[in-house]
């Protein structure tokens, strides 16, 4: 028991420190490579924090287990809105641009919309999976295009930080990332698992939370920071990375039949929140921020959401 809490301690201290020289490199990257950190946090803070969703989701289905990397996906992207954006945003209110409703967030919105069409049928092969990296490529495609039109956004690199030294920082910082997130994870379940607590309820708390820590300690990192633009852009993308490319892993290893109840009540509020923040962004579109009091009813939702997942288990 002592080991374990000995290794939550030090995963956490893990991720505050790791997130901080991933937000400080992933800044610098941006400038030196001319990218605004809204794209940065789009494409390579994304793709680094779903790094967890795509190993579980791999090893899930290698292991015969599909359904529960489809689940893996979309419980990800619910606790990315919900639980990360909602504790990002009680650290710091999170100013919301026009591009952000230009594009971004229909850009989300429309990827959550077209694979929800693929799920339709509770069912998901080796063609859906296709159709999902295709989207995957549009989008990243989409976004760099914008990035093009709209030089504006670009940053200024840090004065005190090289390219080369931003991103040493940036992949250092990555795999600090994901191996304090799995000293945590790991303590976490041991210390549950002595006091008694279900597998079950392991499952769906510590594991479920435990995949999205990186995501949580980068943004909420960057916006301590300032870095607004690396938060948000890392939920959207990690949400884009999860929908289509995540999800698609275990299509492309095995065909998964999708449980009805799970797709109505997961997906369902997957979207419901992916529109909550695009409706966010409209509202805030001549200026405006995801404030305290949303980010509050935001976590409130993931609480509520944990006790019906619950409710339902028994």
């Amino acid at each position: 028991m002592f080991i374990a809490i000995v290794a939550v301690l030090v995963g956490l201290g893990l991720l505050i420190w790791s997130a901080e020289r991933f937000v400080d490199g992933a800044s610098a990257t941006a400038g030196h490579l001319g990218m605004s950190p809204m794209l940065i946090g789009l494409t390579v803070v994304a793709f680094g924090t779903s790094a967890p969703e795509m190993l579980v989701s791999t090893m899930a289905a290698l292991d015969g287990a599909p359904g529960l990397a489809i689940g893996n996906a979309i419980g990800s992207n619910i606790a990315n809105i919900a639980l990360v954006l909602g504790a990002t945003a009680l650290v710091s209110p999170i100013p919301i641009k026009g591009n952000l409703v230009r594009a971004e967030l229909p850009i989300l919105t429309l990827a959550t919309v077209g694979a929800g069409i693929l799920l339709l049928d509770y069912y998901l092969d080796a063609v859906d999976s296709v159709w999902l990296l295709l989207g995957l490529v549009v989008c990243l495609y989409l976004f760099n295009r914008y990035q093009q039109d709209h030089p504006e956004d670009k940053v200024t690199p840090l004065a005190n930080m090289s390219l080369k030294a931003g991103i040493i920082w940036l992949l250092v910082g990555l795999i600090a990332l994901a191996l304090g997130s799995r000293i945590l994870v790991g303590g976490a379940v041991y210390i549950a698992t002595s006091l008694g607590v279900s597998e079950m309820i392991i499952g769906l708390t510590i594991i479920a939370i435990g995949t999205s820590l990186p995501e949580l300690a980068a943004s909420i990192m960057s916006a301590r920071k300032g870095q607004h633009g690396i938060a948000l852009g890392n939920i959207i993308g990690s949400n884009i990375f999860n929908l289509l490319g995540v999800m698609a892993i275990p299509a492309l290893i095995s065909p998964v039949i999708i449980d009805a109840n799970a797709l109505w009540r997961d997906y369902g509020l997957m979207l419901l929140l992916t529109l909550f923040l695009l409706a966010l962004g409209f509202k805030a579109r001549h200026g405006g921020a995801i404030s305290r009091i949303v980010g509050s009813l935001l976590l409130l939702t993931y609480v509520m959401y944990m006790l019906l997942l619950y409710t339902n288990a028994k």
